[in-house]
């Protein structure tokens, strides 16, 4: 879940209900607060193996000193915006201990080069922004009237996706910004998932319980999948179940079932 790092007083609820935080402080804070937000990230003391820390684009006026204000923390995992440049993506040179990038792709240019990303080697997770992705082609618009993406949002979470498992980083889908729209942030959900997504980040707490309960099997595809591993212990080789051939395909997704299932 993103919360603004000006924000303090919101660090410890969002850890309470996402999987993971990222404490924002690029596009949630406005550059006047960022001195402020940048002493809160100093502050806080939330668990380092489930924060992320979005710092502001090289070039900036404030990439610098996010920098600095990480050197302080106990955060190790950065989220580097606009990345598109494999060699410029290690920003803690020099800083003495391990940090892992969370590459967030969202130009044209970092689209393009989606899979030179994902090789490089600090990297463990990599998101797609569809928001400053239009902006980077002079477009206006990421989604239809109803809702759908459009090509050109749907190229990048695409090539995104795909080069992320190539190189087996996490996936993280985009966030849905109609916080409105139960609805269509779970259908954008079961499609992730129907992907192969790991997560999807969010803005709201609301819209973390959905993410959370769509993300976990029901109890019908939980049945199936425990069902088909039992039986494939005593049958070898590819077999019948439920009507349908089992294949170590299908068996692999009974896993991932069961896996999420377990958290």
């Amino acid at each position: 879940m993103f919360v603004p790092a000006d924000r303090p007083e919101r660090f410890e609820k969002a850890a309470q209900r996402a999987s993971a935080v990222i404490i924002d402080l690029e596009d949630a804070v406005s550059p006047d607060a960022r001195p402020a937000a940048r002493e809160a990230l100093v502050a806080s003391q939330l668990d380092p193996a489930t924060t992320i820390v979005r710092i502001n684009a090289r070039g900036t006026e404030d990439h610098e000193l996010d920098v600095n204000a990480l050197r302080q923390t106990a955060y190790r995992y950065v989220m580097v915006p606009k990345a598109a440049v494999p060699a410029e993506l290690p920003v803690l040179d020099g800083l003495g201990k391990p940090y892992k990038i969370v590459a967030l792709v969202e130009t044209a240019l970092g689209v393009a080069q989606a899979e030179q990303i994902a090789a490089a080697p600090d990297v463990v997770a990599m998101m797609w922004g569809a928001e400053d992705l239009v902006a980077s082609t002079e477009g206006t618009a990421s989604r239809r009237a109803g809702g759908e993406y459009r090509d050109l949002a749907r190229y990048a979470r695409v090539r995104v996706f795909v080069a992320a498992k190539a190189f087996g980083r996490v996936a993280i889908d985009s966030v849905y910004l109609d916080l409105g729209d139960a609805e269509g942030l779970d259908a954008e959900v079961e499609d992730a998932l129907a992907w192969g997504f790991e997560a999807k980040a969010v803005l709201h707490p609301d819209q973390a319980a959905r993410v959370r309960v769509g993300f976990v099997p029901d109890d019908a595809q939980l049945a199936w999948a425990r069902g088909v591993l039992s039986a494939a212990q005593e049958q070898p080789g590819a077999f019948r179940f439920e009507g349908a051939m089992v294949d170590e395909v299908v068996l692999k997704k009974a896993r991932m079932l069961v896996r999420r299932a377990a958290g």
